[in-house]
């Protein structure tokens, strides 16, 4: 029987080791009375204490990141060159700033709410591969910004399905290239061969 994850597991203190944990894990939202479900494939791991390619640590504390500094277990949905909304998860406890990015889903759920969202007929990668891309097939804005994730709007399930290691590809994240040595981090990660990940880099 499916779990709502409990704010337990969002405090833990090793990003890293949660953002692989989401993988196969179920994403759900319940925006405008629309139910829709969409299994994790693909996140991306970011420290707010040593990693440079943390808005936490690159910007420090501002309007945009404060909820960053709250405790585990909130969404941090920014917007990226104006357009894209971008769904993260604060992770750790109060005041340590770690966030995982949610990158790819495979739908599952309210597929035909999903595809309208992204004005596409059939499930494809361009449905649910991507950070903005994902925000918008399950209805996630920057009005979420803050959101409690062990609410009913949106949340996280776990289904009783564990990604073994040899079947999760870690590399380096996307887009951060300003991040110097941190940028090579493999603290992205991929279910391997899953259609809805992002091209390998």
């Amino acid at each position: 029987m499916a779990k709502k994850l409990s704010i337990s597991f969002y405090e833990r203190d090793d990003v890293v080791t949660i953002a692989k944990e989401l993988l196969g894990k179920v994403l759900c939202t319940r925006i405008d009375g629309v139910l829709c479900r969409g299994m994790i494939v693909e996140t991306e791991a970011y420290n707010g204490r040593t990693d440079k390619a943390c808005h936490a640590h690159f910007a420090g504390k501002t309007k945009r990141t404060k909820i960053m500094y709250d405790r585990g277990g909130l969404a941090y949905v920014y917007l990226c060159y104006g357009i894209h909304h971008l769904f993260n998860i604060v992770t750790n406890k109060k005041g340590l700033a770690d966030a995982v990015l949610i990158r790819g889903i495979e739908p599952i759920e309210g597929i035909d709410h999903i595809l309208r969202r992204r004005n596409k007929t059939k499930l494809e990668r361009s449905v649910g591969g991507g950070p903005g891309i994902v925000s918008q097939a399950l209805g996630i804005s920057t009005n979420h910004y803050g959101t409690d994730l062990t609410g009913n709007l949106i949340w996280i399930e776990d289904h009783q399905r564990t990604i073994p290691e040899q079947e999760i590809i870690a590399s380096p994240r996307v887009g951060v290239d300003y991040a110097e040595e941190d940028a090579l981090l493999p603290w992205r990660f991929r279910i391997k061969d899953n259609p809805f990940t992002s091209p390998a880099k």
